[in-house]
């Protein structure tokens, strides 16, 4: 009798390795040969295995793995049953009369063959080990057994996994480098088109990126008939790359009519990656553009407003990122001045007029402009500061309101935005409390909060026009209070806590029912809510501009999210990187450290035990 227990299940294994040759590789004699040999073999080893179970102390050890090789040939009876031999024997293939027993055969085989070989592995060596050991150690083979059954039940799990997810195919994008989808504003542009739009990919096989671009835009046209995509490679496309201005690959063409756009992201997803994440925005712009024609809306000037580029001695933040934002939307941008015409009467070309943060009022002649532009059916973004000191009623009471110059604060609702932390920051007041108005339909709907950096009180006029229809769009939380000795603390019964009004939506509709002889106006208690130093860090800010401005031109169907998945920059303050050094590197340690000293000491105290007599 052998000696050695590995040989008989290397025996088991050339045996089971002879059964796949003749049912996998070879046929005719050959196939009888390999197979009835390998069945052979594979009886001969198990029947050896069968003489040493009686073998003085090592018996159990023996007919464990017994158990095993019979495992391991039931799993090769059943891999014979589903092969063609079967159909040889009765006639036909198991997969052609039973077919759901076929099935249920082909997943038992692997799975049988894994809680079989892999727990026979682990126990031979476990048995190698103890060769020359005087007493074997039926507890170690009982281990190795149970760690090979579940290291096998493993596999199995991971392997019907992958058969569910495979067969479920839902796609869940949790990578760090994730692309953006359509937002719902990009979908209801292109659902608005009255013409056909052509998109072209211009992308080789095997680009990378072509795989985010097409899953973007097949996502897009799900919803349009007006939208064609076209995926081409520009090498192979001379023609219609000449015709479309194209000469790499990596671009995007969009084409109406006679005007396109193009937009250039690159073939490899690596070097793409910023403007994939920003595609959506990117790829409203350009259909803007070519699918609505440009208008011009004038920013005032000549009153101390906020301007584009930095001005000498000019403390507050510029309006840059507002004046490129509109010139995405498809709008040109102009000044309008006394100089310019503002004293005699407004542009007749003008979509909207701009008045951003005026620190000086209007003259009789401009203010009459204005109302006069109102009258025939304008559209008013004004945004005022209390720093002013000004109530501007030549601007405010054709509308009917007024506006106080006191500054708003909140010791409940409010962001800090330097790094040291001061009671000045109660003045940067939070807010998410909106109406249904539809110049903050969206915001209504998806709670953005914005943020106000000292803003004042606006308030409907007791008396103004009937005419007028007067929504207070946005107030601030109940707990704000007017600051009026600017100590940042609340003094009542002086400054009351309340929900102050701060953005407010005005129309008079026109006799004639046409949205183009309709007045609209947003009027805005803090011009520092879309000037540069805030308009970037929160999304309600901007869905404040960019949906508010739809209202006005009549695009309100237009509102909506536009996705990106661009990184907002993290900042910290010098005593936070501290506080987080110095917590990692010496508190973490010392808390495990005495934690582990703490259940030691308590472990290894003598327990006390009382004697009875």
């Amino acid at each position: 009798m052998l000696k050695k227990s590995w040989i008989l299940t290397l025996l088991l294994t050339f045996g089971m390795l002879l059964v796949w040759i003749g049912e996998r590789i070879v046929d005719g004699d050959s196939r009888t040969f390999f197979t009835g040999g390998g069945a052979a073999l594979m009886l001969v080893a198990i029947g050896l295995r069968a003489l040493r179970v009686n073998v003085a102390n090592s018996g159990q050890i023996e007919k464990t793995l017994l158990g095993l090789h019979g495992l391991t040939f039931l799993g090769i009876g059943l891999y014979v049953w589903q092969s063609d031999l079967w159909a040889k024997l009765a006639g036909q293939t198991l997969e052609t009369g039973w077919p759901k027993l076929a099935g249920i055969v082909a997943v038992l085989v692997p799975a049988i063959l894994a809680l079989s070989l892999i727990p026979t592995l682990l126990v031979e060596l476990s048995y190698a080990s103890m060769a020359k050991a005087p007493v074997m150690e039926t507890g170690r083979i009982q281990e190795a057994t149970n760690a090979g059954l579940g290291m096998g039940f493993v596999l199995i799990f991971a392997f019907s996994l992958q058969y569910v997810v495979s067969e479920r195919d839902v796609k869940r994008d949790f990578s760090y480098f994730r692309t953006a989808r359509p937002g719902e504003a990009t979908k209801r542009l292109v659902n608005s088109l009255d013409e056909p739009l052509e998109v072209f990919l211009f992308f080789p096989p095997a680009s990378d990126a072509s795989t985010y671009v097409q899953a973007y835009f097949d996502e897009l046209k799900e919803g349009s008939s007006m939208l064609k995509v076209q995926l081409l490679d520009q090498a192979l496309e001379p023609v219609k790359s000449k015709e479309l201005g194209v000469s790499n690959n990596g671009s995007v063409v969009f084409k109406k009519g006679g005007r396109k756009e193009t937009l250039f992201l690159g073939v490899e997803a690596e070097k793409a990656r910023t403007q994939l994440r920003g595609l959506d925005v990117e790829v409203q712009k350009r259909v803007l553009q070519i699918a609505k024609s440009k208008r011009t809306v004038y920013m005032t000037s000549g009153h101390g407003e906020r301007t584009q580029d930095p001005i000498a001695n000019e403390q507050r933040a510029n309006i840059d990122i507002l004046w490129r934002t509109l010139q995405d939307q498809n709008f040109e941008v102009r000044t309008l001045s006394a100089a310019e015409g503002l004293g005699q009467d407004v542009p007749r070309d003008a979509a909207a007029i701009f008045i951003i943060g005026p620190t000086s009022a209007f003259t009789e002649p401009e203010a009459k402009a204005l109302v006069e532009y109102g009258k025939r059916g304008g559209k008013l973004f004004i945004a005022i500061d209390p720093e002013a000191g000004l109530t501007f009623p030549e601007l405010l009471t054709p509308l009917g309101l007024s506006f106080k110059a006191e500054v708003l604060t909140d010791d409940k609702s409010f962001a800090r935005m330097r790094p040291q932390a001061s009671p000045s920051d109660r003045r940067n007041v939070g807010t998410r409390t909106f109406s249904s108005h539809p110049s903050v339909n969206y915001l209504s709907r998806s709670q953005q909060p914005v943020l106000l950096v000292g803003a004042g009180p606006l308030t409907e006029l007791q008396t103004h026009p009937a005419d007028l229809v007067i929504d207070m769009a946005l107030r601030t939380q109940s707990t704000t209070w007017n600051d009026l000795n600017s100590n940042f603390e609340h003094d009542a019964p002086t400054e009351v806590r309340q929900a102050y009004g701060v953005l407010s939506a005005i129309s008079r509709r026109a006799a004639s029912n046409k949205l183009e002889e309709e007045l609209r106006a947003l009027v805005l208690a803090d011009s520092d809510v879309i000037a540069d130093e805030v308009l970037p860090l929160l999304q309600g800010n901007q869905y404040l501009v960019v949906d508010g401005l739809k209202w006005l031109l009549g695009d309100e169907a237009l509102q909506g999210s536009t996705n990106t998945e661009l990184d907002l920059p993290m900042t910290r303050t010098r005593k936070e990187d501290s506080v987080w050094f110095y917590g990692t590197t010496f508190l973490a340690p010392v808390l495990v450290l005495s934690l582990g000293f703490v259940v030691r000491r308590r472990t290894s105290r003598p327990r006390k035990t009382e004697v009875k007599s």
